[in-house]
């Protein structure tokens, strides 16, 4: 029932949100929801004065169409029973003339609409413009009134159109708006109502603060039965349904389920559902409100799987999926290498999250929630996690300070080109790494969910994931330049993680005598090698050529055989050596010292582990570096060394 108790606490906690409309980046809008309310798409609104008098009515844009409506619980658990909803609905419940422009209906839905609409209005809790919506629907004239307002269309014998067909032959007849609102027929447009009264800034009824708490006074008389409520320990209102559209306005599926009473559902345990758990109608409503809103405002949606991170009193909370780079960009301070950058990357991640720490209440939380659905009708809790606001950022701060590698596949938005940046990955980026862009989401959602254990709860990463990201980084053939670059600092960053140990950073550690890292380091050699005279080559014909260099195409067998590969790959670079002359002792002298760090009982065919990206990865980076520092001696920040920005755009270079 935690979860319960947080999202009631954390809608409480928010009282100043409720009823305030939000915009979502789509142009949607959504706000956290009173409670005995619910939220749906109208298609029609309806324009009353104060004295209950019809004034003009139109047909309501998708952008528009999200409407506030006071619900009851028997109308939010409707199906095809007819049920109305207090105040606005469709036709067949609020007009008085549906049988005459559509035909015969099940039960009585307008008299039963009409007779609760009613009660609401001799309450002691009546609203001026609930009344002027009462008169108006007692004349029974709402249909005729849209045909005459040219809302809703007719066919020649005077009933409603089931469909749009454009005349044959009039290829100019423009297709009515209502059928570009309405995916179904005109008969089950939903419709809403304002009322203008004079000196009312607020016409629009689903908007009025003071309905809305009429409805929710209203109802709350009706509510006599108590229970023992299993979140508050106190004895209220039980709720006897409980409520759907969780994910968006067409969910039907429900957290809180129990309406199978001649089933199997509770298998001869219990009488009823409240024996075996009982929550009360304030909670239900508040904790599925605030929860609705939550994932409108701030979660991540995937096939149907919400992964959503708020905090209980402060909803602004790091996504433990996400990366820091728009934080971590904004560091103008030039970065220096070795132990020194990692005590500088490791500060700027201390800062970005610093802003995120609760430091009045050390009982703050933090909530982490995966839902998805299985059924239809029925939605899960397939991860919770309740923890301390502290503890989540120190577990937080110790993941990015640990899987971390320099990647340049960010965009920034003001200069418009790709920058680097020092940072973990992304969860959806290490799916991209993993499983290529193409992956389908049922797989990317798996491999999202299975890594927020890694980050929460500090698990390792799953050695099937690792490995796959090695296998992608280690055949650059296989896919674009810039797609394998992206895989190949993704990878690295897991391997960094994994072998965490032994303390990697992306400059070189010339000292590190591992069989993999070293035959890495001799790939990255050959590589830069190749490449710097297919460049001076390029130059010099004034052609371009995307021609990958030996190293790049072997680098798959290389991984797998190194013995043998580095064979092939030494005689292929041969030439090379020629054409450059005295200019090619560097290597020479490269390729010499890293072989003498390797023991003869090492140079084997036995399959490299994933250490050997980052002694390519680490390698290449350094000669690229020192060439753009011998050449121009630019760039250098204290101790002489470059900053990594300045680093990654020398490599870009090259």
């Amino acid at each position: 029932m935690s979860w319960l108790a947080n999202l009631s606490k954390t809608y409480d906690n928010h009282t100043d949100y409720i009823g305030k409309i939000e915009m979502k980046k789509n142009g949607r809008e959504y706000s956290l929801i009173p409670i005995s309310h619910t939220t749906q798409s109208a298609h029609i609104e309806v324009i009353l004065n104060g004295k209950g008098e019809f004034k003009r009515a139109v047909t309501i844009q998708k952008e528009d169409s999200s409407t506030i409506i006071p619900c009851t619980e028997a109308a939010a658990s409707r199906t095809s029973a007819p049920v109305p909803y207090p105040l606005f609905d469709k036709l067949m419940y609020v007009a008085g003339d549906y049988t005459r422009y559509v035909g015969e209906v099940k039960g009585t839905p307008y008299a039963d609409y009409m007779e609760q609409l009613r009660t609401w209005c001799k309450s002691p809790f009546a609203h001026q413009k609930v009344e002027s919506i009462y008169q108006y629907l007692k004349k029974g004239t709402l249909i005729e009134d849209l045909i005459e307002e040219g809302v809703l269309c007719t066919d020649t014998q005077g009933k409603l159109l089931d469909k749009w067909i454009s005349e044959e032959g009039i290829e100019s007849k423009e297709k009515p708006e209502i059928f570009k609102v309405i995916v179904s027929e005109q008969s089950s447009a939903f419709v809403r109502f304002a009322v203008e009264i004079p000196e009312d800034t607020e016409s629009r009824v689903w908007r009025d603060r003071e309905v809305q708490q009429s409805f929710i006074q209203f109802y709350d008389m009706q509510l006599t039965e108590t229970d023992l409520c299993y979140v508050t320990g106190g004895r209220l209102p039980y709720a006897d349904k409980h409520a759907s559209k969780i994910r968006n306005s067409g969910d039907k599926t429900k957290l809180i389920s129990a309406n199978d009473t001649s089933g199997f559902t509770f298998r001869g345990r219990f009488r009823t559902s409240r024996d075996a758990a009982s929550v009360s109608y304030a909670v239900s409503q508040k904790a599925h409100n605030a929860l609705k809103w939550l994932i409108d405002r701030q979660a991540y949606y995937l096939d149907g799987k919400v992964f959503l991170v708020w905090g209980v009193d402060r909803l602004d909370v790091p996504d433990p999926g996400g990366d820091l780079f728009p934080h971590l960009k904004k560091a103008k301070a030039k970065r220096r290498v070795g132990n020194a950058a990692h005590k500088e990357y490791a500060n700027e991640v201390r800062k970005a999250l610093s802003g995120y720490r609760y430091n009045n209440e050390h009982k703050s939380n933090v909530v982490i929630m995966i839902l998805d659905a299985a059924t239809p009708g029925r939605l899960s809790i397939v991860y919770y996690r309740d923890m301390n606001r502290e503890l989540f950022m120190d577990k937080l701060q110790r993941w990015h300070e640990s899987c971390f590698w320099q990647h340049q596949y960010k965009l920034d938005e003001e200069q418009k080109k790709y920058i680097a940046f020092t940072g973990a990955p992304a969860t959806r980026d290490i799916a991209f790494a993993v499983y290529g862009p193409n992956a389908k989401e049922k797989v990317v959602k798996g491999l999202l969910e299975r890594m927020l254990p890694c980050i929460v709860d500090e698990r390792p990463i799953p050695l099937d994931i690792v490995r796959s990201a090695i296998s992608r980084a280690s055949n650059p053939i296989g896919m674009d330049m810039w797609e394998w670059e992206k895989t190949f600092s993704i990878a690295c960053a897991l391997v960094n993680k994994t072998y965490q140990k032994e303390g990697f950073q992306v400059s070189l550690n010339k000292d590190f005598d591992d069989r993999s890292y070293l035959f890495g380091r001799l790939l990255a050699i050959a590589d830069v090698l190749e490449n710097s005279e297919l460049e001076r080559e390029r130059k010099a014909s004034g052609k371009e050529s995307k021609r990958a260099t030996n190293a790049i195409r072997y680098m798959n067998a290389f991984s797998q055989r190194p013995e043998r590969t580095w064979k092939i790959i030494q005689s292929s670079i041969q030439p090379y050596f020629e054409k450059m002359g005295g200019n090619s002792y560097r290597f020479h002298r490269l390729f010499d010292e890293v072989s003498s760090k390797m023991k003869p009982e090492q140079y084997t065919n036995v399959p490299l582990s994933g250490l050997y990206l980052l002694g390519f990865y680490s390698q290449r980076h350094d000669l690229y570096t020192s060439k753009k520092s011998k050449s121009d001696g630019a760039g250098q920040g204290q101790d002489g060394e470059q900053s990594n920005d300045e680093e990654y755009e020398n490599d870009n270079e090259n």
